[in-house]
């Protein structure tokens, strides 16, 4: 069956910003126009759901917003549905008119120094995924009976991971955090949370938000030292320069600072102006971390850290790394290894091989950064490049068969967005039994299960 009238879209990818380019594609009336939103996993949502840490559900409640855009006539939502292995991109390319790439930066960037290999060492990525419940997480193990953890980074991500490390299980129980985590939380012997960042507090990447819930932790005294406080020449014109953020970081350790340690049960470290050099471990496991001190130098604009040749170790059961994000290579399209992104023009995807009909939204067209509403903003122009390039270019859609029945063909069991929302009524009725906001489902054996006994 084909349908030569009306113009056919695919996303891949269903985080925020397959969701945004969907909502600004729809709501146009220039068009007639059908959104084909896919994704690897069963449920939507990418980062919210996989990402934002379970004791933000304010954030979360941005799925609101995604969910009235899916309830829009032309949506469409494929999830169980691999790109590059299910539907390759000839095959997308065969049924769509313009397929646009909302995949995000999915790996994360190493520290590359002895012993990172070893046995308790973990990029902060695998953490949040396993204690958010992602179903490729869900198995992993993290050592949490020892007494020290390191966190490397001083980003939000590194602040997350420091955070629902130090925090009271019993609070967390309260969330949608994924009960093998909250049990793993609850036996957990981590007494010392470190902090690490390479230069200093008015170029840490955290929030005010973030610091400020740090500073409400209950069982937690957070340990800032005054003299990491003071500020170089460079630092101050920085500062002089920043938004009111960075002088509201300040002000928060500044205030954190002056605390005295009152005996609580763990203790969060910020430590700046140190860089790790090497992981020491016994019988394959992590037991200690190695840091150079840094001075800041002024430079070019910028603040740098330079290493002064002093060291010290820490006591680390632990390790995690948050020092920022890649994206992947998906088969076939085309990608700028330096950056980890797709190469792009206002997010038309520049490709010499391809026929102008790929476009990219999100941290695989920008790099990593951002909060969940950047992604709009950014999700919004490269849809509206795509209506201008079928403007400009007169053309007339392909009036392809409708993809389905290649998946019918390739016996694929996608999941509709009919479907999540009896895994979402699930996991919600499940949950509130608990007290808990949701129970995620974790397995997607079980979440098909369910979808064929409803």
């Amino acid at each position: 069956m084909t349908d030569s009238a009306r113009w056919r879209v695919a996303i891949i990818g269903s985080g925020p910003s397959g969701f945004y380019a969907a909502q600004e594609l729809l709501k146009q009336s220039s068009w007639d126009l059908d959104v084909d939103l896919f994704e690897r996993l069963l449920t939507p949502y990418g980062l919210v759901r996989g990402g934002v840490a379970p004791d933000h559900q304010k954030i979360k409640s941005v799925t609101r917003i995604f969910d009235r855009v899916a309830q829009q006539p032309g949506f469409r939502f494929f999830g169980n549905v691999e790109f590059g292995k299910d539907l390759t991109r000839e095959d997308f390319l065969a049924h769509y008119d313009a397929i646009l790439y909302t995949v995000g930066s999915s790996t994360d960037r190493h520290l590359n120094i002895p012993g990172e290999e070893l046995s308790g060492s973990h990029s902060a990525t695998e953490f949040v995924a396993w204690y958010n419940g992602h179903p490729d997480f869900r198995e992993r193990a993290f050592g949490l009976q020892g007494k020290s953890a390191i966190v490397i980074g001083v980003g939000n991500v590194a602040v997350d991971v420091a955070r629902i490390l130090s925090h009271d299980p019993e609070f967390l129980a309260t969330t949608d955090i994924a009960a093998h985590a909250l049990q793993a939380l609850r036996d957990s012997t981590i007494e010392d949370v470190y902090l690490i960042g390479r230069r200093g507090p008015v170029q840490a990447a955290f929030t005010p938000t973030e610091v400020r819930e740090l500073s409400e932790l209950t069982q937690v005294d957070v340990i800032v030292r005054p003299e990491d406080l003071e500020l170089d020449e460079g630092s101050q014109q920085e500062l002089d320069a920043a938004g009111r953020q960075t002088a509201q970081n300040l002000d928060l350790l500044r205030e954190m600072s002056q605390r005295t340690p009152s005996g609580r049960p763990k203790r969060l470290h910020f430590l700046f102006c140190a860089s790790p050099v090497e992981l020491h471990g016994d019988d394959g496991k992590v037991r200690s971390m190695k840091l150079v001190r840094n001075r800041l130098e002024w430079s070019n604009g910028r603040t740098r850290a330079v290493a002064t040749g002093e060291t010290f170790e820490l006591p680390a059961n632990l390790v995690f790394r948050a020092v920022g994000y890649r994206g992947e290579p998906l088969p076939g399209v085309a990608f700028d290894e330096r950056s980890g992104t797709i190469p792009h023009e206002k997010g038309k995807v520049l490709n010499p091989e391809g026929d102008g009909r790929e476009y990219v939204a999100g941290w695989i067209k920008r790099g990593p950064s951002g909060v969940v509403g950047t992604n709009k903003p950014c999700a919004v122009e490269s849809a509206q490049t795509m209506l201008r390039t079928f403007l400009d270019e007169q053309r007339r859609p392909l009036g392809a068969p409708d993809v389905t029945e290649l998946l019918s063909a390739r016996s694929i069991r996608y999941v509709s967005y009919d479907d999540w929302k009896r895994l979402d009524e699930h996991e919600v009725q499940t949950g509130q039994a608990l007290g808990r906001p949701r129970l995620k489902l974790t397995d997607p054996q079980e979440m098909l299960k369910i979808l064929e006994n409803a």
